[in-house]
């Protein structure tokens, strides 16, 4: 029983050139015979090409094409099928994983895929030395809990405790304790599987940090090496392009396309505008206003399941007022998100009375709950001394989210929103990459920040247990009660046990801790042109483009 509910879970070119071979080979097209490229039209940046070291969607798109996971998830659902194994079981614990390899696999450099490969990315993770690098492991900090040694964010026990090669074919995974996440995790992008040979050529874990910014090695910026269906051949900075080649030894079904371009455009409206000239044949997260006109110019709009869910962050280490349960309940109050929904996010969209999405196991219906009510947040930040209150209210910029289409203006609404009520709002605009990230999640120099998740797998643990399973920057000193909390629930291996307790936990992180303001889920759209074939949209923005072909 405990298995089906773990399975059935709800993932360069020249400028000139590439706009010339855009425009001729959509009208040539491109199919499992012709090829042909396919130039997506990405919303930002990736901060490196290392799944590992990587936590955004931007950065997992171009990794999704040339890694493989152990377990992935079957296209357009959240359910779990093989990857790199064909199969995976555990023992009724859950601390001891087993997983059958495929064959024949190799890595993009010609490594041979085996148990010893498969080991030695886990214990590179595991003993992964430096604060600069385990400061950028978001993904593993969260699921994994703890290094050998724990030199950055991550201070919990570790839960990986060791594996081994049994045979060419079959890797054991054992573990310190039973852990919610497993299997689904395992197809985490980050848990992405790398060449053992390339990571040691290319000195993979070299990540060095001056201040705020942080330096990635050769390995991630120039060389990733995984055994999915396309291969990196170059990310042309100064032309904003990503050139990926199909891997003609690739152990699946080959990939139709023989180039996929990520051509990186930071403005939704020059997106909408380059795929109506033909210079891009899709992008990702048009917005709501631009769907009917997309439609009537022959493009194809693909509405994803809702699995996102926009929150705005308090981070009470800077100013001694947020720490008060109350001033953070008048924020939750001053918030107009019902018309948020109506009026900035596509169809679909609802307000969040909670920071886990409605489909998902352990959400609790009768949270406590904050109606736009500025009377109410008037008279808290009186009862609580805050009058007067100014905050640092940061928002990303050169981005488009799942969960935020355009961040501007949801800043700028809930901007005005918080100085109805008499707060001082000091915008802080920052780029996604190289700025905003950091500062918000490393540095926590923000008092208030919009952030979001689009989930990874049907948990509770994916949400609440991400954001606020541990002491994080984006947040500020935390109630270790609230950490403990979500500890014991995510412990629990009884499904409905499991379910009840991640209830509570919402329960009490709505009422007792209210770190962050839920604000809406989403589920975004992704568009390509008319003559465009075999993309399959995922509610956890997971999209392969192996399928892909052109007209």
């Amino acid at each position: 029983m405990r298995r089906r509910w773990m399975t059935a879970v709800m993932a360069g070119v020249l400028a000139v050139g590439m706009t010339a071979c855009a425009s001729s080979e959509r009208g040539a097209g491109g199919d499992a015979a012709g090829g042909g490229a396919f130039v997506f039209g990405a919303a930002g940046a990736p901060k490196n090409f290392d799944p590992i070291f990587n936590d955004d969607g931007e950065s997992f798109r171009p990794a999704r094409q040339m890694f493989d996971t152990l377990i992935t998830y079957k296209p357009g659902t959240t359910e779990l099928e093989p990857g790199l194994a064909t199969e995976w079981k555990s023992t009724p614990d859950g601390k001891t994983w087993t997983f059958t390899l495929r064959e024949g696999v190799t890595f993009h450099d010609g490594t041979p895929f085996d148990a010893t490969a498969v080991c030695a990315n886990f214990d590179r993770w595991f003993t992964m030395k430096g604060a600069a690098a385990q400061s950028q492991m978001i993904y593993y900090g969260d699921i994994f809990e703890g290094f050998a040694k724990n030199e950055g964010d991550a201070s919990g026990a570790p839960l990986y405790k060791s594996c081994t090669a049994q045979s060419p074919n079959t890797a054991v995974l054992a573990l310190n304790k039973f852990k919610g996440a497993f299997p689904a995790a395992f197809g985490l992008t980050s848990f992405s599987i790398s060449s053992p040979t390339a990571l040691k050529q290319y000195d993979a874990d070299a990540v060095t940090q001056s201040g705020d910014s942080f330096t990635y090695p050769a390995y991630a910026n120039e060389h990733p090496t995984g055994t999915g269906p396309f291969k990196f051949e170059s990310f042309d900075k100064a032309n904003n392009t990503i050139t990926l080649v199909r891997n003609d030894q690739y152990w699946g079904e080959k990939a139709k396309l023989d180039r996929l371009i990520f051509k990186i455009i930071p403005d939704e409206n020059a997106r909408k505008q380059e795929l109506a000239a033909g210079t891009i044949d899709g992008y990702d997260y048009p917005s709501p206003a631009d769907y009917q006109t997309l439609k009537d110019q022959g493009d194809q709009v693909l509405i994803r399941q809702p699995f996102s869910l926009l929150y705005m962050g308090i981070n009470t280490k800077n100013n001694p007022k947020l720490k008060d349960l109350r001033v953070r309940q008048a924020l939750a109050y001053a918030i107009d998100r019902e018309s948020l929904v109506r009026t900035k996010m596509p169809e679909g969209s609802a307000v969040a009375k909670e920071f886990v999405p409605p489909t998902v196991a352990g959400y609790a219906d009768d949270v406590t709950e904050y109606p736009y009510d500025p009377e109410k947040a008037k008279q808290l930040l009186a009862e609580a001394g805050a009058q007067n209150l100014t905050l640092n209210f940061y928002y990303p910029t050169e981005i488009t989210r799942p969960y935020m289409p355009n961040p501007a203006d949801l800043f700028s609404a809930m901007s005005a929103n918080l100085k109805a009520v008499g707060i001082t709002v000091n915008p802080v605009a920052r780029p996604w990459n190289g700025g905003y990230k950091d500062d918000v999640q490393k540095a926590g120099k923000h008092d208030l920040h919009l952030l979001g998740w689009t989930g990874d797998y049907n948990d509770a643990g994916n949400f609440v247990g991400t954001f606020f399973g541990r002491e994080k920057a984006e947040f500020g000193p935390q109630d270790p009660a609230m950490f403990a909390e979500l500890a014991k629930a995510d412990a629990i291996p009884d499904p409905a046990g499991h379910a009840a307790a991640y209830q509570q936990a919402n329960k009490d992180i709505m009422a007792k801790y209210l770190p962050a303001v839920p604000i809406l889920t989403t589920g975004p759209a992704i568009v390509v042109g008319p003559n465009v074939q075999g993309l399959v949209p995922s509610p956890l923005t997971d999209e392969r483009f192996v399928s892909v072909s052109k007209n």
